[in-house]
């Protein structure tokens, strides 16, 4: 994950520095590496400070330990001051914990699973995205034949729901004002999780007249 990261924020401009305590893992840099290469571990301040953590934009924990990427994320932002932040979290409790605490997590586990989830079960059962606390889900939707002609935004808020975007013969097209259902539309939507029975309930049966 690191060299990855690494890789791709120098190919995009940006100088780099990777801390690890292990000097072996930096051979996994590619031989053309300009960035700075950190033996230490992650949260001690003289290796941050080495790394050049007191002029960095951004900082991201991405070891395989839950409580020195919390760590590190923190020392980062209380210590010195970078305001982004990113830990990877394998634990979904946790991430969830440290999400309201206000540090930004990535809970590797639960975005695994429901990767999985979403290529063994039918199309739709598990949501393209949702946030670390598992509130609010992005998600498609079926939409039954007779919504076709509606105005997204009426259908919005008929449903009393908010659409993401709209999937068309595999393009994706955000909403305007003049937006309407087309026949082989995949709707997706962006609500709460435990709200998504109603919506998916709502979509597949034909509008109300009188609505």
């Amino acid at each position: 994950m690191g060299s990855t990261l690494a890789h791709i924020l120098e190919d995009s401009g940006h100088s780099v520095a990777i801390i690890d305590r292990d000097p072996q893992a930096f051979r996994r840099l590619r031989a053309g590496f300009r960035g700075r290469r950190v033996t230490g571990i992650g949260f001690d301040r003289d290796v941050l400070t080495e790394a050049g953590i007191e002029s960095a934009a951004a900082y991201v924990a991405v070891s395989s330990g839950d409580n020195s990427n919390i760590i590190s994320a923190r020392v980062a932002r209380e210590t010195f001051g970078v305001d982004n932040v990113v830990a990877r979290i394998y634990d979904p409790r946790r991430a969830e914990v440290y999400q309201r605490l206000g540090i930004p997590t990535v809970a590797t586990v639960r975005w695994t699973a429901d990767q999985i989830l979403r290529r063994i079960l039918p199309e739709g059962a598990e949501p393209l995205w949702r946030d670390p606390t598992g509130t609010v889900v992005l998600a498609e939707v079926t939409v039954n034949p007779g919504w076709i002609g509606t105005r997204v935004v009426d259908l919005e808020r008929r449903v009393r729901t908010r659409a993401a975007f709209i999937n068309r013969m595999g393009e994706a097209l955000t909403i305007t004002e003049d937006s309407v259902v087309q026949e082989g539309d995949i709707l997706h939507v962006m609500a709460a999780e435990n709200d998504m029975d109603r919506i998916n309930k709502v979509l597949a049966a034909a509008p109300e007249e009188d609505q």
